[in-house]
């Protein structure tokens, strides 16, 4: 009987959903704990209809479990009567048979305000999850490269996934747990004292010793749960990491280097879980022993009490009723004091991503860029990514509509850093940049981008299918629209040749094509967006002659009539560049055409005859071996 009033355990106190949740690192130090806590529990409060069928719910099953004892002995004092002098014992069996139903109803009654509490709470929690996750991505969506240029992926889907399980675990069982077990030991201990004074005393008097003991044991959890979850961060980021960079592991031969830096990882995970376990351990036996030493106690006093007739042997078994089902809300309580520090760490990494602001914002009032022939005015632009160290210093630049400029340099000489800075990946330091007489800061960052291609060194493809890699910038595209883009791209022609056409599947990060036609279905799905500016990583070295040529034709359909910005790396695309601008340092050293430049014998030559001669000799080799081998 004492099983059914008590109901099932609180499973691995703080075992076992404890280590489920401890795969994310510690943070660093916060605005304070209870600010955190109070902005997790306003989540929470935005979904408080739940929140009060989740209460009616909690009231209605902590009533019941508190009048079951006392229906028991009712039952027994009533149902059961003893006779003082004889010790004989004398029932009514028609009490016994309404305190059996009326324990029956109590049960289903329970039953049914626990399913309440349980199912609309763990809805309310599983809201808040969704409410963040969907706030996380949503707001990294929305954050700048330089925000991006620093942060680690590993640590990042952690927040996104661990630490909103944490918050989630903070509303379900922290916020609900805690109230119930307030709510319950408040109840029961009215009811105790009421009943039997100083038998209440001595049985209460455990619970805030085993309160504070499991409260002792999670707080000297906690760090080694902080430990274990820095532990869990690094394998997730070594495992990430390994998988990006098979490719590189196994052409190094560095696999059994991997597998070694894994395993010291994954080993002091495994000593930091193992001294949880053997803490825990030990701890469980302590607190039953308290709680079995508070019983007997009870038993002794009580006794006392039924023999001076200050007590009634059912007083006795509601008591022992009474303590055995507060065991295990007082146990918990550790439990429940672990889950709020958690959830201080996983709030306060959720809370620096969502309070993290962009370093580039749309101004308040910024209308849609007009952007109608395309001409590009760099006006004293300066840029540095902090205050100490410049990487662009007064860089003029006039693209008139249609023209190509192409950018030379040295690595490090900040040609990525300028375009990168036209559709505000960045923003400027000092200066401005113009799209068709509109400063680009004062316009919607959707309507500037959706104005620029860009077709990067490093094509990313989605796991998709082809079709939809290709529109990804246009979703309303049509069929015809894609295979148009795909043909101006000299891509369509290899797309048919595939099993499925255009619905084929390419692998993650499209692996499963090469890397020219992965630049071809870049330079496609740039088409189909129909810019007026384009910038272009004009990086094909790694491919034959060819698919560089292909890509070349794909080029000139994608670049006539837009205004281009070209990172150069070809002779042929220097060539016909309308200005070329070389760059050192951060600054524009020369420019001029491709002629006008070597003539003049400065940077430029020195690049020509250190990078591009080779490719002009090679090019005019080729007639010659085929003029020879036509002889």
């Amino acid at each position: 009987m004492l099983v059914s009033v008590t109901g099932p355990r609180l499973p691995s106190l703080v075992g076992r959903e404890m280590s489920a949740m401890a795969t994310y690192a510690p943070t660093a130090p916060a605005s304070g704990h209870m600010a955190v806590h109070l902005r997790l529990i306003g989540r929470a409060w935005r979904h408080r209809w739940g929140l009060f069928l989740t209460t009616v719910g909690l009231i209605g099953s902590t009533a019941m479990v508190v009048v079951t004892p006392k229906l028991v002995g009712w039952a027994i004092d009533t149902g059961l009567g003893v006779n003082p002098e004889t010790g004989a014992v004398s029932g009514d069996p028609r009490t016994l048979l309404w305190a059996g139903a009326l324990l029956t109803a109590a049960a289903l009654a329970r039953g049914g305000f626990a399913y309440l509490q349980q199912y609309m709470g763990e809805n309310v929690s599983q809201a808040v999850a969704y409410d963040f996750r969907n706030d996380i991505y949503d707001h990294l969506q929305r954050l700048s490269y330089a925000y991006h240029d620093d942060a680690q992926i590993g640590q990042i889907m952690s927040r996104a996934t661990q630490d909103v399980e944490g918050v989630r675990f903070f509303v379900s069982m922290g916020l609900i747990r805690m109230a119930y077990v307030v709510v319950l030991v408040v109840i029961s201990a009215w009811l105790m004292i009421q009943t039997n004074a100083l038998v209440a005393a001595v049985g209460l008097a455990f619970v805030p010793i085993v309160a504070a003991q499991a409260a002792w044991n999670s707080l000297r959890l906690r760090p080694i749960w902080l430990e274990v979850q820095d532990l869990q961060g690094q394998l997730s980021t070594i495992l990430q990491e390994n998988l990006t960079g098979q490719r590189v592991v196994k052409a190094f031969g560095r696999a059994d280097f991997e597998e070694q830096k894994f395993d010291a990882r994954a080993r002091e995970l495994f000593e930091s879980s193992l001294m949880t376990s053997r803490i825990q351990a030990f701890q469980e036996p302590l607190m039953m022993s308290l709680w079995l030493l508070s019983l007997a106690l009870v038993f002794w006093v009580g006794g006392l009490e039924i023999i001076a007739g200050r007590m009634t042997v059912g007083d006795m078994a509601v008591f022992q009723l009474y303590l055995t089902m507060l065991q295990v809300p007082v146990r918990s309580v550790g439990f429940v004091v672990n889950i709020f520090a958690r959830a201080q760490s996983s709030g306060e990494r959720i809370f620096e991503i969502l309070d993290a602001e962009s370093a580039v914002r749309e101004r308040p009032g910024a209308g849609a860029l007009r952007a109608s022939a395309g001409d590009v005015v760099f006006e004293d632009v300066s840029f540095g990514y902090d205050a100490v160290s410049p990487v662009l210093r007064h860089i003029d630049v006039h693209a008139q509509p249609g023209e190509m400029v192409a950018l030379l340099g040295p690595t490090g000489s900040g040609k990525s850093t300028v375009v990168n800075l036209l559709p505000r990946f960045y923003d400027v330091t000092s200066g401005a940049i113009r799209i068709d007489g509109q400063d680009i800061r004062d316009v919607t960052l959707d309507s500037l981008r959706s104005a620029i291609g860009i077709v990067q060194q490093d094509v990313f493809l989605f796991a998709a299918t082809i079709g939809e890699n290709i529109a990804y910038g246009r979703p309303g595209a049509t069929q015809a629209d894609i295979e148009g883009a795909a043909r101006a791209a000299r891509i369509h022609e290899f797309i048919m040749g595939l099993p499925d056409g255009y619905d084929t599947w390419v692998g993650e990060r499209g692996a499963t094509l090469s890397g020219g036609q992965r630049q071809r279905v870049a330079i496609a799905r740039t088409l189909l967006l129909d810019p007026r500016v384009l910038v272009f990583d004009d990086s094909t070295s790694s491919v034959d002659m060819r698919t560089e040529f292909e890509i070349q034709e794909a080029l000139q359909n994608l670049m006539r009539g837009r205004t281009t910005f070209v990172i150069a790396q070809r002779l042929r695309t220097v060539q016909q560049a309308d200005q070329i601008l070389v760059m050192r340092d951060g600054e524009i050293v020369e420019r001029g055409r491709h002629a006008e430049l070597l003539e003049a014998g400065g940077h430029y030559r020195e690049i020509y005859d250190l990078e591009l001669r080779d490719q002009e000799e090679a090019r005019a080799a080729i007639p010659e071996a085929a003029a020879a081998g036509d002889a």
